[in-house]
């Protein structure tokens, strides 16, 4: 039997003891992990899933795959040139097992993609960009001047109450 699953952004047909190269995954070698994202089982089409179905695999390795350079020229005036590498972050695993149904109660972790942050938790908010030159100053004297005038009326009206209270 085989199954088409979901991981990384891509699909993969896989069988039991195929070894796969997929995008990085939080799982240490050793691991048993659960693919719950499958689009068809057998003769099965799901849509866009396959209910209750999943395939499990053991994580062989964390590997990183073939480098790839990325290599800029600016032609004519510029005369400049850059190279840049990046190797991708991969994960090996092995195809055990194909589960057509009752993949919900095996109790096997689930293969979630590595972060630097968890799923759960919201993306940071840039913080505001600071202002430079001429601008910067204008804003900063009126920031100051906000503050002085706020801060002589809290003085001019704290001075009244106590006045009035003297009075009564």
């Amino acid at each position: 039997m085989f199954a088409v699953l979901k991981t990384g952004g891509k699909q993969y047909r896989v069988q039991q003891g195929d070894v796969l190269r997929v995008e990085k995954l939080a799982a240490e070698a050793g691991e048993t992990i659960q693919f719950n994202d499958v689009l068809v089982v057998g003769d099965q089409i799901g849509a866009p899933l396959v209910s209750g179905a999943a395939v499990q695999a053991t994580v062989i390795d964390q590997i990183k795959g073939e480098k790839t350079i990325h290599f800029v020229r600016r032609r004519r005036k510029h005369s400049s040139k850059r190279t840049k590498g990046h190797r991708q972050q991969l994960t090996l695993v092995r195809v055990t097992e194909i589960l057509a149904s009752g993949a919900d109660s095996t109790g096997v972790k689930a293969a979630i993609g590595a972060s630097t942050r968890p799923a759960d938790e919201p993306a940071p908010t840039p913080a505001p960009k600071a202002r430079r030159g001429r601008t910067a100053a204008l804003v900063g004297a009126a920031a100051v001047g906000v503050a002085a005038v706020a801060a002589a009326a809290l003085a001019a009206t704290s001075a009244g109450s106590n006045d009035s209270a003297d009075q009564a």
